[in-house]
């Protein structure tokens, strides 16, 4: 089937829209970032003075101090700015959700030109957009979006979206230029119809455990900064995000999905081997780091479950991102292998 090379410029057109509205969607969320931490830090300023005023009134009791003086002097240094009221707190939260709100909807509208530069492409071939990396990159960095924009929709979640779109932006930006292939009809090896049921399943399990690995990253930052008692660079960076438990659920729960979603990608992916190379399993480098992934996964759960070693699985849930993406770059790009995407682009 010739190619609609229409269809194809409004696909990179799509691509590259999605591309701006994530960047403004990435300001937008450091912004919301900076008020919200500003708003703590106010917040925490007012119940420190509250405490500082409750003690040293139940001094001035303890020692019978009775002087109108004493009574009307305002707690705090002199010459001190009064601290926000409440009202001027609640104006400010009102605020920074607006913020928040229009990162969340950008995100969104962003995502659904992502999925329609997918779709386009597609179209344009007259086949499912997964016959190279650039279009594999495409379909995991979707997925990663819809599953973040999903998983965090509530207000307690929208620190966690420069952490997500700094990633997925580099590399959308990495697979939309070091990457890209024109588009064309999909090579010999891949013409099956293996090939959406295999690669869907594979790419929706590594969109899951991408935002679980970030997940387990900032559960470790959290744990060395809890709250209320952060300090330095990383409490400065790490102040309004959510619990290290919350955190760490998040990352469990989405681990849980990852798990059996890439089990049976590689299932799939052996079912189609013994249909095109006569066996269901060879050791090829992406089959044996695939399984080193799985395996990995299979491990944090474990680890997670175990209470000896629950302090060590995230670790774990990092190491297994590293491999996943080790899996899509260096054994597609570097390593020979009947998987190897070297060349094919």
């Amino acid at each position: 089937m010739p190619v609609d090379q229409n269809l194809s410029n409004f696909s990179d057109i799509a691509v590259q829209t999605a591309f701006v509205i994530y960047i403004v969607a990435l300001f937008m969320s450091l912004m919301y970032y900076g008020r919200m931490k500003s708003l703590l830090e106010t917040r925490r300023a007012a119940q420190e003075e509250k405490a500082k005023g409750r003690k040293e009134n139940k001094e001035l009791a303890t020692v019978g101090a009775r002087s109108s003086d004493a009574a009307a002097t305002p707690v705090g240094a002199a010459g001190a700015e009064p601290a926000p009221t409440a009202d001027e707190v609640a104006h400010r939260e009102r605020r920074a959700d607006k913020i928040g709100n229009m990162t969340q909807s950008l995100i969104w509208v962003a995502v659904v030109l992502h999925l329609v530069a997918i779709v386009l492409r597609g179209l344009a071939t007259g086949r499912f957009p997964f016959g190279n990396l650039y279009e594999y990159v495409l379909m995991v960095t979707a997925g990663t979006m819809v599953v973040a924009a999903i998983s965090l929709q509530r207000k307690q979640w929208r620190p966690l979206w420069p952490w997500l779109l700094t990633p997925m932006l580099a590399l959308l930006f990495y697979g939309s230029t070091k990457l890209y292939a024109e588009s064309a009809p999909v090579v010999p090896a891949l013409q099956s119809h293996w090939l959406p049921i295999h690669v869907t399943t594979v790419s929706v399990g590594a969109s899951i455990g991408i935002v679980s690995g970030i997940a387990s990253i900032l559960y470790l930052l959290r744990r060395a900064q809890p709250k209320g008692e952060e300090h330095g660079f990383l409490g400065t960076i790490t102040m309004i995000l959510p619990s290290a438990k919350k955190l760490d659920q998040l990352a469990y729960r989405l681990a849980v999905i990852t798990l059996p979603t890439l089990g049976l990608g590689i299932v799939l992916g052996a079912i189609w081997a013994e249909s095109a190379w006569g066996r269901f399993w060879g050791w090829d480098p992406k089959e044996t780091v695939s399984f080193a992934t799985w395996i990995l996964y299979a491990a944090y759960l474990h680890m997670r479950a175990t209470p000896s070693a629950r302090k060590y699985a995230p670790w774990v849930n990092i190491l297994a991102l590293a491999t996943m993406i080790f899996n899509l770059f260096f054994i597609n790009m570097v390593v020979s292998g009947l998987h190897s995407y070297a060349g094919l682009n």
